[in-house]
């Protein structure tokens, strides 16, 4: 065997060295992405100290000024435990047996006082509308009082009962027949779950108007953030198996947040909903926007940078120290919007300092990409990143143009968790139809959690007013005017104080 055959061995030996390492770090991220890993997207300092020590080119001789930074210090150690908030306090005096028995020779000189915190059972409780009849004694007239008007006309259940299966569902994602289980053995009240299924159906429907005028809202204005999150859903018609439909989630910084029930995720369905929307739409990336805007001049394309971040952490198992590298770079421009959220800036701010103090990040994120690019082989989880971040790099960029805008898709990812945990539960939804309840009710308690209110007392509140409603009033339950009227009565109420 000759010096070049040797050779030609010893390169293919390190190409399969290479690719068996590449194709392991590759099983130990599935395993992570499938198990959890436990920590995030989070990335230890240490690796965001190190330079891109070894690599060629000019890119090299520019970062690696900026690769020491100062670790930042560790958080310090919390002790002892929170004061527990106000609540309604029951005392329990012990007195030594010595001063009961005989009182009048001992004084009081203090106290030791031991805090402990208990819970009592939710209680049923039933409310009986009582409505005396009267007869005139002169001219036989008849009169009774006006019946209460009710959320639920010839149906049991009070606004407390019902937004405690509400929330119960979508909220803390207890199924109904897990609800059903609970009320009988805890406290001895027998509720059907399909009862409980009529109540919400009823309820979704109920609440229809609040929900259209919250859509109509925000797909007014000119900025909208959207996504999409797969629920399984069953049809009477094809037995044997769950089908795949979609919730699709729009929403705007401070305003309403909206999902749709949609047994597809194709550009019909983005088109439907689009079709008179005009300005900003900010998604993650995903094609069928793409189509939805091209045929849309009136719609401007903004991309998420917590998407590109993810695609580099989830890189770093492969390449720490290129992929850290990245993720501190990106990380000095999610500091500039952590800076400007502290001050609380307001848009012309946000506008200024970014258009100050990013374009070189950028630049400098974008020189890198371009450079590894070339370097990488695309099927590598850094060249995937790297190739995301290029494809999507003018729309990753428009968030400079305005102050409204924000960096990334968060704010919606977080509206879409709820039934993200949901469904590990439910699993699926029962039937096509029932994903339009869930909307509605998604789209209310997501609003109300925007508006940092408590979903509870505003569901209550919502049920009891509802029926003496005119149409003309219904914008008044929206959850964010709900909550601006609210903190005005607020406000009130200090001031006369």
């Amino acid at each position: 065997m000759g010096p070049s055959e040797i050779a030609e061995l010893v390169r293919k030996n390190e190409e399969l060295r290479h690719r068996v390492r590449f194709l392991e770090q590759k099983v130990q991220w599935l395993v992570k992405r499938v198990f959890g890993g436990g920590k995030g997207e989070k990335v230890d300092p240490a690796q965001l100290d190190l330079a891109l020590e070894g690599i060629e080119g000019s890119v090299v001789a520019e970062e690696s000024s900026e690769a020491e930074e100062a670790k930042p210090s560790p958080r310090p150690r919390r002790r002892g435990r929170k004061p527990l908030p106000p609540l309604k306090e029951e005392q329990v005096v012990m007195e030594p047996e010595e001063v009961l028995a005989a009182p009048d020779l001992w004084k009081k000189i203090g106290e030791e006082r031991t805090e402990e915190l208990d819970v009592e059972p939710a209680r049923f409780m039933k409310r009986v509308f009582l409505r005396p009849k009267y007869v005139h004694r002169v001219d036989g007239r008849i009169v009774i009082a006006e019946a209460p008007a009710r959320f639920m006309e010839k149906s049991i259940p009070g606004p407390g009962l019902l937004a405690q299966v509400m929330l119960d569902k979508y909220e803390r994602h207890l199924p109904l027949y897990r609800q059903e289980q609970n009320y009988r053995e805890e406290y001895g009240v027998e509720i059907p779950r399909q009862r409980m299924s009529d109540w919400l159906d009823r309820a979704a429907w109920e609440m229809g108007p609040i929900f259209r005028a919250m859509e109509q809202e925000l797909f007014t204005g000119d900025y909208l953030q959207a996504d999409e999150t797969p629920i399984r859903f069953l049809d009477t018609k094809v037995l044997g198996k769950s089908l795949q439909g979609y919730m699709w989630t729009y929403g705007r910084p401070g305003g309403h947040v909206i999902f749709e029930w949609k047994t597809g995720r194709g550009e019909k369905e983005a088109s439907e909903r689009l079709k008179k929307f005009k300005g900003w739409l900010q998604t993650d990336g995903y094609a069928v926007y793409e189509c939805v805007a091209r045929g849309r001049p009136g719609i401007r394309l903004l991309s998420c940078w917590a998407h590109a971040r993810r695609k580099f952490y989830e890189a770093k198992e492969e390449d720490p120290r290129k992929a850290a590298w990245f993720l501190k770079a990106i990380g000095r421009l999610y500091a500039v919007e952590a800076r400007l959220r502290e001050a609380r800036a307001g848009p012309r701010e946000r506008e200024a300092a970014r258009k100050t103090e990013c374009p070189a990040l950028l630049r400098r994120i974008h020189r890198a990409a371009r450079w590894f690019q070339r370097r990488l082989l695309p099927q590598s989880l850094l060249g995937k990143a790297v190739n995301y971040a290029l494809a999507e790099w003018e729309q990753l960029g428009r968030y400079l143009e305005d102050g409204r805008l924000e960096i990334d898709n968060n704010l919606i990812e977080n509206a879409i968790r709820p039934t993200a945990i949901g469904k590990k539960n439910w699993l699926f939804i029962g039937h096509p139809d029932a994903g339009k309840k869930s909307a509605v009710i998604y789209s209310i308690i997501g609003s109300c959690r925007r508006a940092g209110i408590p979903v509870r007392e505003y569901l209550v509140d919502v049920f009891k007013r509802l029926p003496n409603m005119k149409a003309s009033e219904i914008e008044q339950l929206m959850p964010m005017r709900w909550a601006a009227e609210r903190q005005k009565q607020a406000e009130a109420t200090a001031s006369a104080s």
